[in-house]
């Protein structure tokens, strides 16, 4: 099943691109990426704006994952299970990622699942390169492959 980022932002060449096309490479499908104008105005006007833009891009049909920091942080196991569940929906996976104001009540409310990548704020372009390894890294456990390491080294 098709996996998709629908993001505020263009990511231009650096070192978040490069990061981010190191994991996407591996991935098995690539996932597929929307990238939504970022708006200008008011902190309220650009993120009920940018929320419009990101909502129209979302196909009807899709399970739509948000990112945001209020959402439940799962470890890597746990996520590799849920995106399996989710995939098997038969649906695609769209996942959503704000710009710098974050996304608006209307995104969170259609979204059947909200992803916490922490309760620190991470830059919009980092979070792209994040998703994509742990993407990865979810496909690697559920292959048995032995990129993830599952527990902390002893210290």
């Amino acid at each position: 099943m098709t996996l998709h980022i629908i993001a505020v932002g263009r990511l231009k060449a650096g070192p978040e691109a490069d990061l981010f096309e190191r994991y996407n490479s591996r991935l098995r499908p690539r996932l597929t990426v929307t990238e939504l104008k970022e708006e200008r105005g008011s902190a309220a006007v650009i993120k009920r704006d940018e929320a419009a833009a990101m909502l129209r891009a979302l196909p009807p049909e899709a399970f739509a994952v948000a990112l945001d920091l209020g959402g439940q942080a799962l470890d890597s196991q746990t996520f590799a299970a849920r995106l399996a569940s989710w995939q098997g929906l038969g649906r695609p996976v769209c996942f959503l990622i704000g710009g710098a104001e974050g996304l608006d009540a209307p995104v969170i409310a259609r979204a059947n699942h909200v992803l916490s990548f922490g309760t620190m704020t991470w830059p919009h372009f980092l979070v792209r390169a994040m998703l994509a390894e742990q993407l990865y890294r979810a496909q690697a456990i559920a292959s048995g492959h032995p990129y993830h390491r599952s527990g902390r080294p002893d210290g």
